[in-house]
């Protein structure tokens, strides 16, 4: 018997799903059969889901769903796994499958921003287009890695990107690209741009996943963070540690909560900073914990 090897899968689109509960109920049983950890959300806009398997059983998955008519032309990217990426396996139905609560009038499935593959976007580097990159993932996200040059809005959540619209005027008139992790929320994050007067975006098609996969070591710099217990992957390639920790900056691409849990900032912190009883993101954190400890 050959070594056990492992799959991450990464997919989404935006399709209309007229039963979201069936869908999701089938996608639960499929996974289940598979032995598929993970999370996947379903919506009446569509799917988002992430799940991890034995490679062979990731691939039957894969296989099953994309013999859905509404998911055939579905993208779906892969990295390895570890056989632990995920605790359990989670299906739900939500109204979103990313939480942005932009208005209705923002849908991807009738108008989005133009994709670009990663050719194209490797082909605007080495030719020196003039261009922005907008990345569209939460600060947290961004600290650990990200496309060079690229700008961070300092999002707390996707639906925070209103808010931070002033921060983007600059770039209006300004050739963008969109990115984020696979792709899922550029679709709505872009339409929302072009909805609030930039004239020229477009959005990478399969996002840094899809373009570290082709790419690896290019153009991104430092690692890609995931929303599993891997917290961050790269794909191989020439690349260096950019991630900073919060206490020390000292390079780093560990992540931990705060243990305020009043608190609870997601975190790079290197391992001499990190305490044997839990992180603190500041001092006013620790000082707030240790009054509570005192007066108890």
């Amino acid at each position: 018997m050959g070594i056990m090897t492992y799959q991450v899968l990464l997919f989404y689109k935006y399709v209309t799903v007229e039963d979201p509960a069936a869908l999701a109920a089938w996608i639960r049983d499929r996974a289940v059969y598979y032995g598929l950890t993970g999370r996947c959300l379903v919506a009446e806009e569509g799917i988002n889901g992430t799940f991890e398997g034995e490679t062979e059983k990731t691939e039957s998955f894969a296989q099953e769903i994309l013999a859905d008519e509404r998911f055939a032309d579905m993208q779906i990217k892969r990295s390895a796994g570890n056989g632990a990426a995920f605790p359990k396996l989670a299906v739900k139905v939500r109204k979103e499958i990313v939480g942005t609560r932009f208005p209705e009038t923002i849908d991807p499935r009738k108008k989005t921003a133009p994709r670009i593959t990663p050719d194209e976007l490797r082909e605007w580097y080495e030719k020196g287009e003039d261009f922005v990159v907008i990345d569209m993932r939460n600060d947290y996200e961004y600290q650990s890695g990200h496309f060079k040059d690229s700008i961070n809005p300092g999002l707390e959540n996707s639906r925070d990107l209103p808010e931070v619209l002033p921060k983007l005027e600059p770039y209006k008139n300004k050739k963008v690209l969109t990115v984020c992790t696979g792709g899922v929320r550029c679709e709505k994050m872009s339409a929302f741009l072009l909805e609030n007067g930039f004239e020229d975006v477009q959005q990478l098609e399969n996002g840094m996943h899809g373009y570290m996969e082709k790419y690896p070591g290019k153009d991104f710099e430092g690692a890609l963070y995931t929303f599993d217990q891997r917290l961050t992957m790269d794909f191989g390639g020439e690349r260096e540690v950019i991630g900073r920790c919060r206490l020390c900056e000292t390079k780093t691409e560990a992540y931990v909560n705060c243990a305020n849990l009043a608190c609870h900032l997601h975190f790079l912190a290197c391992e001499n900073c990190q305490g044997e009883k839990g992180t603190f993101c500041s001092s006013e954190c620790r000082n707030v914990v240790e009054q509570v400890a005192v007066t108890a």
